[in-house]
């Protein structure tokens, strides 16, 4: 049998770990650190997000501070509103919640975010620290992935790892993190010839694709980690729905510990966002 990597169980040693960082620096005489939270529109599951988001913050001790903007807001509201932020000292990380509406260039907003409070790790100055090994603000669910990995993967040196889906959000930065590990690291993506076979080789399957049970059981080598960052509802035969990643897990008793759907991957992407506004905070003080 599969082990799970059970990620409710490490959000919550990873946020305990957070909670007592944020005290230290409130014991140093520094305020307790501060996240703004953008959210423009009222996108349902954008709601939902910014509110697990914000009483995850509670919890271990940061400050946040919520801008909920209409949906008509311009784009030039919105980079004012981080302009402001930027310069704020009680402000260590802003998130700017996906999707923004269409009037609004997200790739222009995330770009005017100080690099220093790019708690999610897009900013070109974070991507290239990332990609050159030299530091910054990792984006929260790869750095999630790894440290999931983690609990399995003593020796990264030599393994194969495949990657499927090379966005910007978790592709690209979980294939630079593997090679920082010394993996030999694949991508893959929609025009990728016989992905089953490029899959079978993987010491280590990182799926992110967005495409429900697209990895079948067949596809995975016996002892193989495979970690699940796709998450979709789907309608089961009855009526209901059910929660699915990209993986179907129930075909996977051959691999030697997979991330189950839901409680894998999602509660990491929380519990990284707030080590990361502390990470910010504490370089602040430092710098």
């Amino acid at each position: 049998m599969a082990t799970l990597i059970d990620g409710k169980a490490i959000a919550a040693a990873l946020s305990l770990r957070t909670a007592e960082a944020v005290t230290a620096l409130v014991a140093g005489g520094r305020p307790a650190p501060g996240l703004a939270v953008i959210l423009v529109g009222n996108d349902p599951a954008s709601e939902v997000y910014v509110g697990r988001k914000i009483k995850q913050c509670a919890k271990v001790g940061i400050r946040s501070v919520e801008h909920r903007l209409p949906a008509d807001t311009s784009e030039a509201e919105v980079l004012a509103l981080i302009a402001a932020l930027n310069g704020d000292p009680a402000i260590d990380g802003i998130l700017v919640q996906l999707p923004l509406p269409v009037q609004i260039d997200a790739g222009k907003v995330l770009d005017a975010i100080d690099p220093g409070k790019d708690v999610d790790g897009f900013h070109p100055v974070n991507v290239g620290r990332l990609s050159t090994g030299t530091g910054g603000l990792v984006p929260c669910t790869p750095l999630g992935c790894m440290m999931l990995l983690d609990t399995v993967i003593d020796d990264y040196r030599g393994l194969d790892a495949v990657v499927i889906g090379k966005s910007n959000i978790v592709g690209k930065p979980v294939a630079m993190l593997l090679l920082e590990r010394e993996c030999t690291v694949t991508v893959t993506h929609i025009a990728t010839q016989d992905l089953p076979a490029v899959v079978r080789k993987a010491d280590i399957v990182v799926a992110a694709a967005g495409a429900p049970e697209l990895v079948r059981g067949e596809w995975i080598k016996p002892g193989a980690v495979v970690i699940d960052v796709g998450i979709t509802r789907v309608a089961n035969p009855d009526g209901t729905t059910r929660l699915v990643g990209d993986c179907a897990a129930h075909e996977m008793d051959h691999a030697r510990a997979v991330t189950p759907v839901p409680g894998g991957v999602g509660p990491m992407t929380i519990a990284c966002l707030l080590a990361n506004t502390v990470q910010a905070a504490q370089l602040r003080s430092a710098g």
